[in-house]
Formats: C-alpha cells, sequence, structure tokens
C-alpha cells in the first residue's frame, strides 16, 4: 500500500494526521504543496474522485480573496483554482495507491478509507 499525504508542514490539521499515522504505524510520503504544487492533471484526477467541494480551503486567505461568483464555479473552474494556488486546497489530502481517498482528518475516516482495522 502506498500512502501520500499532501499539505503543508505548518497546518495543525496536518500535524495531527502526522502524528495519527504515527502512531498506527503507517509508513507514508509528505508532500508539501508549497513546494511542490500539485500538477493540474492530478488535481483533475482528485476532483474526479472526490468531488470539488470538499477540496476546498474554504477557512484559508487564498479562498476568502476570491469573488462571490466562486459559489457558481464549475469543477473544471475549481480545477484551474486549484491548480493556480495550493493553497485553496483543503489539508490534508490523502492519496492511496495513486487515488485520491480522503481530505481532511477525521479517525474513523482515515481508518476506513486507508483500510486499517481498529487498534
Amino acid at each position: 500500500m502506498s500512502i501520500q499525504v499532501y499539505g503543508i508542514p505548518n497546518c495543525g490539521t496536518c500535524k495531527k494526521a502526522f502524528q495519527w499515522l504515527k502512531d498506527s504505524d503507517v509508513n507514508y510520503e509528505f508532500i508539501n504543496t508549497k513546494e511542490q504544487p500539485p500538477a493540474r492533471a492530478t488535481i483533475q484526477s482528485w476532483v474526479a474522485a472526490l468531488g470539488f467541494q470538499p477540496m476546498r480551503n474554504t477557512s484559508g486567505q487564498s479562498y476568502r480573496a476570491l469573488g462571490d461568483d466562486k459559489k457558481n464555479w464549475t469543477s473544471e473552474q475549481w480545477v484551474e483554482a486549484f491548480a493556480k494556488d495550493a493553497m485553496l486546497l483543503k489539508r490534508p489530502l490523502f492519496v492511496k495507491d495513486g487515488t485520491a481517498v480522503l481530505v481532511g482528518f477525521k479517525e474513523d475516516a482515515m481508518r476506513e478509507k486507508l483500510g486499517l482495522s481498529k487498534g
């Protein structure tokens, strides 16, 4: 099983997820989206798997800086926005075996989506 975690190192939610993964003895690769923004095609596959709505970082400055018309944007417009500014992506975003499976950190959802039994 291959797991990648996309986010930024100083994000509180990412830190919680990293600690949980460590405590659960799960190996993962961390990708810092500030230093290595994901490619547009990658983002497009994430949106196809998860939908754009759960992927939006609605509490960030980048999101608030967008105009009110963002409420009516299509998936394609969100893909473009995410590709231009990775800070619009909610964190952390988990990719398992090449497929986006979860965004954000909730222990029960992580166990289910990453295929881990309760320990």
